[in-house]
């Protein structure tokens, strides 16, 4: 298979649990795993990683696990027959109090705090914005609104403010003992739904810790921005996380669609910049949930995402639920390969005006420049908790970076990390011992052959995590 650096994040659902098809999806290039945990229950989820970790041993591939919490349910309630159309202009009431079931007169909610959050002249957008209405009051528990831009309304959609606004909470009830299901599978990556601030993201770090109490398992957490509150707390959410996700469904909803692509351009150029993950995510492939080929401008948006830099994207319906859930990451990897032919920036630019303040840092970027003016054939970097791998993916370099680590949950974890192969090896607490078991390792793979020149960056003494401080040029023997 073709080196590819941009990774690929696939939902698994009914469409994609069969075990030879999952198998056949991580042969075809998924890196991640997505589990929502917006549908199942526990036992469910767990059975499902359970799932992904046999076809993965099978197919030979080491890939990551991602929990995908619900959050707040900021939806309408249930109609008496399922749905209603609304038309333009007429008069319709959500609210919090209803028990019955909803018609097409007003319907109850299941977030109950609504008529608190809103006033006379907010705009709401119900189903991912495709109904529009404009609230006249709020009397009491009762939000009177008039239909400003009509069509179906079903069961449970969604409901967004524009401009943002909404206080439920990012951790649930049901996301605090999810989150105790996602570390009892060792989930490798939480994503967390709707934070606002980084508040959010520091207490999901803390639930985690507590759920993973004894067991030294940490998983990496990754910020879904879909809020408009988030976009200006956005470098403080990124300081506590691992990474983003660019969740533009809701957030187009709330900022509007027009707005989306530059944001999206701004959220990955800072996530590298602070050295953290970002996914981009919603709709990528979306007519591959019907049709055997993607359109044009979905080949346009997946490859656009590949050259702003983004560490992964993501599907979601396409291969959860889509009827063509292979021949969906077949596409996607074939359009990241080929957008990463496209000429990188020059590496150069890239360390003007940078400082290091860590030493271990400094060996990685040291590592790249040198790498990259020698013209050699791979980057590698023996590591233990995958830092230095991290930090060498946020440059852009034509050459693959190898993270040899003995650590299997650093392994998963880098499979999310852009341009690095994580590979499994256990090497001795001898450097000069290990740096030969590395290059022993390489040729066995075909990564380099005799006169190939490489360079590799370890740690010493050997198995401390964030202890690289050697770098070393070597010409394969």
């Amino acid at each position: 298979m073709p080196s590819r650096a941009t990774k690929i994040v696939a939902t698994l659902g009914p469409a994609s649990s069969d075990p030879a098809l999952l198998e056949a999806m991580i042969r075809a290039g998924v890196n991640v795993v997505r589990l929502n945990f917006s549908h199942g229950k526990a036992q469910d989820h767990i059975d499902r990683a359970e799932l992904v970790r046999a076809a993965s041993l099978r197919a030979g591939r080491e890939v990551a696990i991602m929990t995908d919490l619900q959050g707040p349910k900021i939806r309408v309630g249930k109609f008496a027959d399922g749905k209603v159309m609304l038309e333009p202009g007429q008069a319709f009431v959500l609210d919090a109090s209803r028990t019955e079931l909803g018609d097409t007169h007003g319907v109850g909610l299941d977030y109950k705090e609504l008529p608190r959050d809103v006033k006379g002249g907010d705009v709401l957008l119900l189903n991912d914005g495709l109904i529009v209405m404009v609230v006249d009051k709020v009397v009491g528990a009762a939000v009177h609104a008039t239909v400003k831009l009509g069509g179906e309304l079903s069961n449970n959609k969604g409901i967004n403010k524009q401009g943002g606004g909404l206080t439920a909470p990012a951790l649930t009830a049901k996301d605090m003992e999810d989150l105790k299901t996602a570390m009892a599978l060792r989930a490798d990556y939480v994503a967390v739904s709707f934070p606002k601030n980084a508040t959010d993201m520091e207490l999901a770090r803390q639930l985690c810790t507590v759920a993973c109490e004894g067991t030294g398992h940490k998983p990496g957490l990754i910020a879904k921005i879909e809020r408009a509150e988030a976009i200006p707390e956005l470098a403080n959410i990124l300081k506590v996380s691992d990474g983003i996700m660019v969740a533009r469904g809701d957030l187009a909803v709330e900022v509007g669609n027009a707005s989306v692509p530059g944001l999206q351009k701004h959220m990955i150029k800072l996530a590298r910049q602070m050295d953290k993950l970002v996914i981009t995510a919603t709709q990528m492939m979306e007519s591959m949930i019907v049709h055997p080929v993607p359109t044009r401008a979905e080949v346009s948006d997946v490859a656009n995402a590949v050259l702003d830099g983004t560490d992964a994207v993501m599907l979601s319906a396409e291969t959860a639920a889509g009827k063509y859930p292979l021949e969906t990451v077949e596409q996607m990897a074939a359009i990241c390969l080929e957008a990463e032919k496209t000429d990188y920036d020059p590496l150069d630019d890239d360390f003007q005006g940078t400082t290091f303040n860590r030493i271990d840092q400094a060996i990685a970027m040291g590592a790249l420049f040198t790498a990259h003016h020698l013209k050699a054939k791979a980057i590698v970097a023996l590591t233990e908790s995958g830092s230095t791998a991290l930090w060498m993916s946020r440059h852009s370099v034509r050459m693959p970076i190898y993270a040899l680590t003995s650590q299997l949950a650093s392994q998963r974890k880098m499979a999310l990390f852009r341009n690095v192969r994580p590979l499994l090896m256990a090497t001795s607490a001898d450097r000069d011992t290990a740096l030969t078991q590395a290059e022993v390792e390489l040729k066995k793979r075909g990564i380099v052959q005799a006169g190939d020149v490489y360079a590799i960056t370890v740690g010493e003494p050997m198995g401390t995590p964030g202890g690289s401080n050697t770098l070393k040029l070597c010409q394969a023997r």
